[in-house]
């Protein structure tokens, strides 16, 4: 039993920005799946956008925003965020970060979707290193616990402690993956960080970690979820069997970068007058259209022209991994596919993070606040991350604090180990498979249904499979990404129109007006 003031779950960039401002007053325990340097804020490779430079303006970037996403943004939260810019990158220069300059001012990119260069970057590798300035910060700091290889089971609510109404959350059951035990978490405030689900489908860009755990536990605990149909896919993920789903950043083509076929055709041009620049839903769709009108494995990200000391410079750490391959970008174009890349809904948040649970909060890719709508804009993630780890921060400081009380504890009485596990390793593999053929870049009314009959047959042997045998982080992690599948689905199905992410054949109209989807436990 562990108890603290301010329990977060997930280490990466919002879960730091939290942890280290509720650390002036509070005692915080931070948990991660895994370890500390395993999220998908540190492999970001882009930037952070905000509104940083002359002839930009918060009035451009909140337009930039909204069409990106289909006009479904929710304009309030979407102003919230990019007024709160300037003050998330100072922030993150006071802890350290070394982001790029240029004679002494900051150095900004361009990337797709953005009408202005205003891209705080460190190299091509900036989650990375935001990431390694926080954690060392955090890791130092005498009123934070950081506990590593902690896979969150459940929520702790009220039907854990034997008290009535109000509901309200008190912290998480969490399997100890180093010993096999389950231990509880309890606190007065609980944070969910615990980032997107692109492990749900079978190419991602994101981490082993992105299985949808907070979205799923919040929703099993009352908490309502809205627009989970819009599944970013990153447009260029290197396409090599030993890449590890390593993605080639939106700053390649920002940087004047040409997507070709394999003849050395441009064919960007003639599916948007933006080109390379448009939004990534565009350019994405435009790939998964050539490769299947030309039966292709990939399609060809060039940009040999802009020549090796500029690529040196400006993506090292994408030129290198390459070269490790065998591919030398400044003189060969490099081979990209499209790949899940962010959950652009999850849990409905107010502009402080709130769930509608009290004393829960999410922040991050695990959160919806309306920001992205339809589809995000490049490097508006970080910025999120920052901008409401520090509303909840603030929120959770002028909170009432209330006594935590103490949980029942985990009960295995009733349950077994695993004779096998070949169920899970079977049925994890089944729904990633499924959930990119049927519920992908392109869907339809009949995929959709078929993923959907196929995904309540697989809950259902895993609950049986859940009940019956204790819990391990595989089946942990394939009973969250089930539930989240379903949750798109739903999503999906109930959107009878094309909009940003979301593109079916028998919707092809975007209809009026723009309204998100939320769905009610």
């Amino acid at each position: 039993m562990h108890h603290c003031d301010v329990l977060i779950v997930g280490g990466g960039l919002a879960g730091l920005s939290a942890a280290l401002q509720l650390a002036e007053r509070f005692q915080v325990t931070l948990l991660a799946k895994r370890e500390l340097e395993v999220s998908s804020s540190q492999w970001a490779q882009g930037g952070i956008a905000a509104v940083l430079g002359g002839g930009d303006s918060f009035d451009a970037h909140v337009r930039d925003t909204l069409v990106a996403g289909g006009m479904l943004n929710d304009l309030p939260a979407t102003r919230f965020v990019v007024e709160h810019g300037p003050g998330a990158i100072d922030w993150l220069r006071a802890q350290g970060v070394p982001f790029d300059t240029d004679a002494g001012t900051l150095h900004l990119t361009r990337e797709g979707g953005h009408s202005a260069r205003r891209i705080a970057h460190v190299a091509d590798a900036t989650g990375a290193a935001i990431q390694r300035t926080l954690l060392e910060r955090a890791r130092n700091h005498p009123r934070i616990s950081l506990v590593e290889n902690h896979v969150a089971i459940d929520l702790i609510t009220n039907r854990h402690m034997d008290i009535g109404s109000p509901p309200r959350c008190w912290g998480v059951y969490a399997l100890n993956a180093t010993n096999g035990r389950v231990e509880t978490f309890a606190a007065a405030h609980t944070i969910l960080a615990t980032g997107g689900a692109g492990k749900v489908y079978r190419y991602t860009t994101n981490p082993d970690t992105a299985s949808g755990d907070g979205i799923a536990m919040a929703w099993r605990s009352g908490c309502r979820v809205a627009n989970m149909e819009f599944i970013q896919f990153h447009p260029t993920c290197l396409y090599h069997p030993k890449a590890k789903s390593f993605l080639i950043s939106e700053a390649v083509r920002g940087e004047g970068g040409v997507l070709r076929l394999p003849d050395g055709t441009r064919f960007m041009p003639a599916h948007d007058a933006r080109a390379e620049l448009a939004p990534r839903d565009v350019v994405a769709r435009a790939i998964d259209f050539e490769m299947k009108k030309h039966g292709l494995d990939c399609v060809y990200l060039d940009i040999t022209h802009k020549g090796e000391a500029f690529i040196r410079q400006h993506f090292p750490t994408i030129y290198q991994r390459c070269l490790d391959l065998g591919i030398d970008m400044a003189r060969e174009p490099i081979p990209v596919v499209p790949a899940v890349h962010f959950t652009c809904g999850g849990v409905l948040t107010d502009l402080s993070g709130r769930t509608d649970l009290a004393g829960l909060y999410a922040i991050g890719e695990v959160a919806y606040t309306g920001l992205h709508g339809a589809n995000r804009l490049a490097s508006n993630s970080l910025l999120e991350c920052v901008v409401f780890g520090t509303a909840a921060a603030a929120a959770i400081g002028a909170a009432e604090q209330p006594a935590v009380l103490v949980p029942r504890p985990w009960d295995e009485s009733r349950v077994v180990d695993a004779d096998e596990q070949v169920v899970v390793s079977h049925n994890w593999d089944e729904l990633r498979r499924l959930m990119w053929n049927y519920v992908g870049i392109v869907r339809t009314d009949k995929r959709l249904e078929r993923a959907a009959h196929r995904i309540e047959l697989l809950r259902s042997e895993v609950h049986d499979f859940y009940a019956n045998f204790r819990v391990g982080r595989d089946l942990i992690e394939l009973r969250n990404l089930l539930q989240v599948a379903e949750l798109i689905v739903r999503s999906a199905r109930l959107r009878h129109e094309s909009r940003g992410l979301h593109y079916s054949l028998d919707w092809p109209q975007t209809a009026a007006p723009a309204a998100p989807t939320i769905l009610v436990p």
